[in-house]
């Protein structure tokens, strides 16, 4: 089992729940930190003294406070700490339940687990945590059909187009004019209304907004 962990976590209730599952799993050597400049700060000293941490278990969302940091969040502290350890597992304990952007912390960022914050959210840590020990990565079967549908869905052209319009602040009431401008179909405001909503189901956000956020994590806009 892992030897030494470091967690990253600025909420101290979740912070002590994470000690608490290490202990049960009989790893004793951990620290914590509540910023991800701490966190890099402790995993380069290590590193310099030859005793590196095996496993890193971050937060991805962090609030700001009275503080400043350079590291802002879950993402830029794993990008820092690859720099450092190349080698090192990591695993996100996160509230995010967004398929996009999961897929992409395995994808763009190279985590081995990602554990959602959720009932059993402990049991599931300590199967992550076991997964990644023997270099297998974790993701709960819930999250990998999530990730499936969403990899199994091709964004067309006119997918793309629109959801680009909405991204610049075009009103979907006004979307039709720039379709018949540029000779793209179809372009009623029914089809586009239709086409919208159905790529809001798809993907489980409730309006446009969301959609536009959405897609832009996707890297599709």
């Amino acid at each position: 089992m892992f030897k030494k962990v470091l967690i990253s976590e600025d909420h101290e209730s979740i912070n002590i729940s994470v000690q608490k599952t290490l202990e049960e799993l009989n790893i004793t050597n951990f620290d914590y930190v509540y910023y991800c400049d701490d966190a890099l700060a402790k995993a380069q000293k290590a590193i310099r003294e030859k005793q590196p941490y095996d496993l890193l278990i971050t937060d991805l969302y962090y609030e700001e406070d009275h503080l400043p940091q350079k590291l802002k969040d879950g993402r830029e502290l794993i990008s820092a700490i690859r720099k450092e350890q190349p080698d090192l597992k990591i695993i996100v304990f996160s509230a995010e339940h967004k398929s996009g952007i999961i897929d992409s912390l395995f994808t763009d960022y190279g985590i081995n687990g990602y554990v959602r914050k959720a009932r059993h959210d402990s049991k599931e840590l300590k199967k992550a945590i076991s997964s990644v020990y023997n270099n297998e990565n974790h993701l709960s079967l819930d999250l990998k059909q999530d990730i499936k549908q969403l990899n199994n869905y091709e964004f067309t052209t006119y997918d793309i187009t629109l959801v680009s319009l909405l991204a610049q602040g075009v009103l979907q009431k006004n979307i039709p004019v720039f379709l018949q401008n540029n000779n793209i179909k179809p372009n009623s405001l029914s089809s586009i209304e239709k086409k919208i909503n159905m790529l809001k189901e798809e993907f489980g956000v409730s309006n446009n907004e969301q959609l536009v956020a959405f897609c832009k994590d996707l890297g599709i806009i």
